[in-house]
C-alpha cells in the first residue's frame, strides 16, 4: 500500500496474483490516484466452476484490509478458458 494516499494497482496486483493464483490482473486506478476507485479484470484457475458471487467473494475474502479503504471497486473475473475465448474473438 502507498503511504497516506491509500492503495495502489500495483499491490493490488501482486495481492491477487499470489492469493488466488490470478494468471492475469488489470487494475486500473479511477480515482486519479489516490486509491480509492479501483476497475479490475481478474483472470484465475481458482473461478473455474463458481458463480459469479462466489468469485466476488473470493476476490473480496482476499482483500479484505484493502476493502476497508477503497471506496469503490468494480470486477470482472474469468476463468482462464473464459478469458482465452473472449481474446480469440477479438
Amino acid at each position: 500500500m502507498s503511504g497516506g494516499t491509500g492503495v495502489t494497482c500495483e499491490f493490488l496486483k501482486e495481492k491477487l496474483t499470489t492469493a488466488i493464483e490470478a494468471t492475469s490482473v488489470d487494475i486500473q486506478d479511477m480515482s486519479d490516484g489516490c486509491g480509492a476507485k479501483f476497475e479490475a479484470v481478474i483472470v484465475s484457475p481458482q473461478f473455474e466452476g463458481k458463480k459469479l458471487l462466489a468469485r466476488h467473494r473470493l476476490v473480496n475474502d482476499t482483500l479484505v484490509d484493502e476493502m476497508k479503504i477503497i471506496h469503490a471497486f468494480t470486477m470482472k473475473t474469468y476463468t482462464p478458458d473464459q478469458w482465452a475465448k473472449m481474446n480469440s474473438n477479438q
